[in-house]
């Protein structure tokens, strides 16, 4: 298994090791004892599936209060998965990174507490898999705006499949600051 760290260093890129031959390939996704080596100590408590089309953005979505972690992969299909450092007084806030997952790259990518994030489905459907660090909590579920110019993340589609809730989120900066995960202790 190779870690990466990415741009913004508390996201983390993951290549589990995958053992291909002329049936397929067997892949361990998730290994308590093994990711917590590389600093991925959470105690995930909740699974989560998605199935979606080609064209479809699901994101940016974070909670707060009740931050989690989330470790992503994708079953079937591909993404172009996003990550946004949306941590009050951190020095990377309004960052992002960009990366392709597929399930024939069989890369996931770890989320941290304090981002949000999402996925654009780039091939005809995509089964996306997340693990979570803690419980949803429909109070505490927030989103910023996709298309944020602020951001300016290149998603390569002018006009994606989006549900109600994507397409009216505010961009990052009319969030209330009190609506935003801080950053160690500054608020």
């Amino acid at each position: 298994m190779k870690v990466i760290p990415t741009e913004l260093k508390e996201v983390l890129l993951i290549e589990p090791d995958r053992f291909e031959d002329h049936r397929g390939f067997f892949m361990e996704s998730y290994n308590l004892d093994r990711y917590a080596r590389y600093g991925i100590d959470v105690a995930f408590v909740q699974d989560n599936l998605s199935c979606s089309v080609a064209g479809t953005i699901r994101g940016l979505h974070y909670q707060y209060p009740h931050t989690q972690e989330k470790l992503v992969w994708v079953a079937m299909g591909e993404v172009y998965d996003v990550v946004v450092d949306v941590r009050v007084g951190s020095p990377t806030f309004g960052r992002w990174v960009g990366i392709v997952l597929s399930a024939q790259n069989g890369r996931q990518v770890f989320v941290p507490k304090g981002f949000a994030h999402g996925f654009k489905v780039v091939s005809d459907r995509a089964v996306f898999v997340y693990k979570c660090g803690d419980y949803y909590h429909s109070e505490a579920d927030r989103t910023v705006l996709w298309s944020d110019p602020d951001l300016g993340i290149d998603w390569g589609i002018k006009a994606p499949l989006l549900s109600e809730k994507d397409a009216s989120a505010p961009p990052l900066k009319e969030i209330p600051r009190e609506c935003l995960p801080a950053y160690g202790n500054l608020r």
